[in-house]
């Protein structure tokens, strides 16, 4: 992931590698996997893969939604800190959107707990990804 910086939207697009693109996309993925498992062992709620999978995929449609604004809005993979912020904003919001659709629980709680994880997770390990890039850059 050599050569993310998080620029101004003016600048040219950063070229960077496919596979740290599909890299980031399947962290992203995973930490939202991740987010439904906890949730749903803190909750003692059954069914291990399929019930992750049917608490995660509002939250995985709305991240994959924030990949294609941010593709669109900064012309390059979502890999920086502010990049990834149309990814867990659009992770959150459209993910409560489909729970309403589908007659799923978004009590306020919820919704304030999701945005304070998925922001953790889809921008802390960007954070994480940026500050190991500077200290390898350093002198």
């Amino acid at each position: 992931m050599s050569g993310v910086r998080d620029g101004a939207a003016g600048r040219a697009p950063v070229s960077v590698a496919p596979g740290a693109a599909a890299t980031a996309l399947v962290v992203d993925a995973a930490l939202v996997l991740l987010f439904a498992a906890v949730g749903r062992r803190s909750h003692a709620e059954s069914g291990a893969v399929l019930g992750v999978l049917l608490t995660a995929w509002p939250f995985l449609v709305g991240a994959a939604l924030g990949w294609g604004v941010a593709v669109a809005w900064r012309r390059r993979a979502p890999l920086g800190v502010r990049d990834g912020i149309p990814v867990w904003v659009c992770a959150v919001a459209a993910g409560m959107l489909l729970r309403v659709a589908t007659g799923a629980g978004t009590a306020f709680s919820f919704v304030v707990v999701a945005a304070v994880v998925l922001g953790v997770f889809l921008l802390g390990w960007r954070a994480l990804g940026a500050l190991a890039r500077r200290r390898r850059s350093a002198p």
